[in-house]
């Protein structure tokens, strides 16, 4: 499914990012995300304020070119051929530029892989539910007599909202609804066939979500990016309940309980030492690792998760921190740093389409905003030392697990910095002669 790692550090095929450089033995899906331009839509998603801004610039440059051509042919003004030469192509160049940049980013981003081979460059959205599928159906049928670990990360519930023609109006809740329907059908299809291959009792299935509602996601009046209930904010935003808290299913008939609720703080971090723990293996001693196995919890043996405080990140900066105090049970979070909404009363960032974590895009906040989540999940009412007579202790409290927090961080090299999010010819994967990037070996192989 969807990697969203990248492929290439130095070279068009050194693959360092690549799923089969970081531990898996076979893999099928998009490298990059999944965009609004790999459907084709007049609602381009990658740097939409960019390109409007520099598809301005370009008419400004085509407008003057033509003021000074048809002044020179019309005898209006003396200018030399040399000078409107020379901006003419200063313009084509610039718009090529960005335009290939941009523009083509359906050729560029949008591309499906066989491990380390593009098969389709750009992808076939009509087609790519039913490939997943079965490129999923036939990894499980390959290796239904030894363990084994399927990642599949669904392309759906995502903009632009791939939905095959079948499941198109059958929800109530528009597009993103007939979506959330057809992710239900193919998950169901993947719980038949390990039903249907006698894996039922032996297999540990998670079902999860990367993160809550995008809220800025609008196609006219219609809502693209999910919902989020009570919880404030949405995806992107760094401490905000409805960008992070998603719920977690887990399903292993014969070893666990059906219909067991746990309401215990949990992570996505978990789920590496919980297949760790059960491939039955350990988890590296060198390094620290912030997630715990979620056996214990799951069986019952143990009653609260070990996650006592959790730092809430927007890129690298650390937006907001959680305590579940165990001795009470009171859940408390901090914010250091607040998305600004545009509009303010909106509670999402519509203007900006999507909020950013630092700089004039967000309000820091000290001493933090401190909310009660066991009394207030919606984080409306933030408490105060008039308000709350445990403020300062567990403000204090929470500042301290920071600074302990922090002194296990390891500087690694930014992969968001702005060198790194630049295209680069030299490294865009390819199934042809560069920059004729254009192929369809699924229906060859088909």
């Amino acid at each position: 499914g969807k990697w969203h790692m990248g492929v290439n550090c130095e070279s068009r095929r050194d693959h360092c990012h690549h799923p089969l450089n970081h531990g898996f033995d076979y893999f099928y899906g998009m490298p990059f995300t999944l965009l609004n331009e790999c459907q084709g839509t007049d609602d381009p998603e990658l740097a939409k304020s960019l390109q409007d801004t520099y598809w301005l610039y370009t008419q400004m440059i085509i407008l003057a070119v033509l003021t000074l051509l048809i002044g020179k042919l019309t005898n209006l003004f003396a200018i030399k051929w040399k000078i409107i030469i020379s901006l003419a192509i200063c313009g084509l160049l610039y718009f090529i530029s960005w335009f290939s940049s941009y523009g083509f980013t359906k050729y560029w981003n949008c591309i499906l892989m066989r491990n380390l081979d593009i098969t389709e460059q750009p992808m076939n959205l009509e087609k790519i539910t039913f490939n997943m599928l079965k490129e999923a159906v036939s990894f499980i049928e390959r290796n239904k007599h030894r363990p084994f670990l399927l990642f599949v990360s669904l392309l759906h519930v995502h903009t632009p909202l791939i939905t095959t023609e079948e499941f198109q109006g059958r929800s109530r809740h528009g597009p993103y609804g007939d979506n959330v329907e057809e992710m239900d059908w193919m998950v169901g299809r993947l719980l038949d066939v390990i039903d249907k291959e006698g894996l039922k009792n032996t297999t540990f299935i998670y079902f999860a979500s990367d993160h809550g509602g995008f809220l800025e996601a609008h196609r006219g009046n219609v809502q693209l990016g999910g919902w989020n209930g009570i919880y404030k904010g949405g995806k992107g935003m760094g401490g905000w309940e409805g960008g992070i808290r998603v719920p977690g299913i887990v399903r292993w008939p014969g070893v666990l309980p059906a219909g067991t609720v746990i309401n215990e703080l949990t992570s996505l971090m978990d789920v590496f030492p919980t297949v760790v723990h059960l491939a039955g293996g350990a988890v590296p001693q060198d390094r620290v690792i912030d997630g715990h196995t979620l056996l214990p919890l799951l069986q019952g043996t143990v009653q609260h998760s070990e996650h006592e405080f959790m730092f809430h990140y927007c890129g690298v900066f650390l937006h907001a921190v959680r305590w579940h105090q165990k001795d009470s049970g009171t859940i408390w979070k901090a914010h250091y740093a607040t998305p600004v909404f545009q509009p303010e009363a909106s509670g999402a960032c519509f203007r900006r389409g999507i909020c950013p974590c630092f700089e004039d895009g967000v309000t820091h906040h000290d001493p933090p905003l401190l909310f009660d989540l066991s009394q207030d999940p919606s984080e409306a009412n933030p408490l105060s030392a008039d308000t709350e007579p445990l403020f300062d202790a567990v403000t204090r409290r929470i500042g301290e697990a920071v600074e302990e927090h922090r002194k296990t961080l390891t500087p690694v090299p930014q992969q968001l910095c702005p060198y790194n999010n630049l295209w680069k010819p030299w490294l865009q994967p390819c199934c042809g002669t560069f920059p004729f990037c254009w192929c369809n070996e699924e229906n060859n192989k088909a």
